[in-house]
């Protein structure tokens, strides 16, 4: 009897074979070079995982897929047309099954496309119930800018090396969180459909980052670079279609939650939930009369999500800093009435478990903010990807833990591990190497109070 492994290599081989004389060297290298970019993997449940791909005309995409332990069943995903509208590129949906680890690949206009590195995928655990929550890796940062000098700015490059996004493909992370300032839209893109896609485009086709977007999981938030120009708000003329191109490059699994526009979502992995906050496109002026980030829409959309949330840990993740007291830049300090607004909310209500993860700032550090009864929240700031960075170390915020300022490119990795009511929480930053720039650091929380 064949093992498992030999029939999965059976089956790849033998519809190679049987087609080697229907069809031309020729032609199935034209189907790898239809390919633009991707496969990426988007959000993961139970039941089903989406998945995109990018092609460079217009073309018939699909995915055949299969649990790792049951080879010899596979699966498809619809085949779909990529049109030109849409950038060539498209979504597609895995159904699946809990509790499982699965392998695909892509096929162009019938024909499957080699890649040079694993294809894989997850479906969430079936948990509730019946054992403690899964352990959880997930990777964070933000600021990823990839040199094209023809739009850049003339002199040194911006952007730094990208293979950073090799090591984040080796680290069998669960998930990557892009914390915005994902690719960094130029003067020629910012007044056009055209050019916004065309930097989307430009950004997804980094070859350093293919193999990290075809084998773990990934989900995004969006910063001004994302958005629109340099520190662009709500008055941003092009809003809707950079709405439209981020729902079309990234794969989450819901957008628009506060009703109101913009990218506002949630998502569960395990027994954590993260809540992806829009800070720009209700975002007024610095100098408005009522000054804002979130917009109220979005903050009581929040707060009702918080509360209905049975989630051990609570990470809230938003594009900027947000419990920094350094009000500068843009740290969500620089308005601070809506900042202490929630604040106090998380206080009153005893929120546990609350995380705030961004980026923004082209270095990384850790908040820690202890409420006057002894609530703890704290911010995970990550950042750079591959942007140059800054040494903010001597930024005068008196929340940082100390030691935990970071000001070269570094990416972060958050653990979660434990039984159900014994979760630990520990974060690690690295450098583009793999390698731990300060000693991993653990959140402490406070025994959670009852109401």
């Amino acid at each position: 009897m064949k093992s498992a492994k030999t029939q999965c290599l059976m089956r790849q081989i033998f519809p190679m074979m049987s087609m080697i004389f229907l069809i031309a060297p020729g032609q199935i290298l034209a189907q790898s070079d239809l390919l633009a970019s991707g496969p990426m993997v988007g959000y993961s449940t139970m039941k089903e995982v989406a998945l995109w791909v990018q092609t460079t005309e217009s073309a018939q995409v699909k995915i055949q897929y299969w649990a790792i332990d049951s080879p010899e069943e596979t699966h498809w995903t619809e085949e779909v047309t990529t049109q030109s509208d849409a950038a060539y590129s498209t979504h597609l949906i895995a159904l699946t099954e809990p509790d499982l680890k699965y392998q695909y690949c892509l096929y162009i206009n019938a024909q499957k496309v080699e890649r040079p590195y694993p294809l894989k995928f997850q479906s969430q655990e079936l948990w509730h119930w019946r054992r403690d929550p899964p352990e959880i890796d997930f990777l964070l940062g933000s600021c990823a800018y990839v040199n094209e000098p023809r739009y850049d700015r003339p002199g040194r490059p911006y952007g730094q090396k990208q293979s950073i996004f090799k090591t984040m493909a080796a680290e069998e992370a669960d998930f990557m969180m892009w914390l915005g300032d994902n690719i960094y839209l130029r003067e020629a893109d910012w007044n056009s459909r055209t050019g916004i896609l065309h930097r989307y485009s430009h950004v997804r086709a980094v070859p350093e980052m293919q193999a990290f977007l075809g084998s773990t999981h990934h989900y995004a938030i969006w910063d001004d670079h994302d958005y629109g120009p340099n520190d662009s708000d709500r008055s941003y003329w092009g809003k809707n279609m950079t709405e439209e191109a981020f729902k079309l490059f990234w794969a989450n699994p819901n957008y628009d939650l506060a009703g109101e526009g913009g990218i506002t979502g949630t998502f569960i992995w395990g027994d954590c939930q993260f809540f992806l906050l829009d800070n720009r496109y209700h975002r007024t002026h610095q100098n408005a009369d009522h000054k804002e980030i979130l917009g109220e829409a979005q903050r009581q959309w929040l707060y009702d999500a918080l509360l209905y949330s049975k989630a051990s840990f609570k990470f809230i993740c938003v594009g900027g800093q947000f419990l920094s007291d350094a009000a500068l830049f843009e740290n969500h300090a620089v308005f601070p009435e809506e900042r202490q607004e929630i604040i106090d909310w998380l206080d009153e209500h005893n929120m546990h478990g609350v995380v705030f993860l961004g980026g923004d700032r082209h270095s990384s550090e850790i908040t820690k903010y202890v409420t006057g009864d002894d609530d703890v929240f704290y911010d995970v700031t990550c950042s750079a990807l591959s942007s140059k960075t800054y040494d903010h170390k001597d930024e005068p915020n008196t929340l940082r833990i100390p030691g935990t300022s970071i000001g070269i490119n570094n990416y972060g990795k958050i653990s979660v591990t434990g039984a159900l009511n014994e979760r630990k929480l520990v974060v690690h930053f690295r450098d583009i190497e793999g390698k731990d720039i300060i000693k991993s650091t653990e959140l402490k929380f406070p025994e959670r109070k009852r109401n």
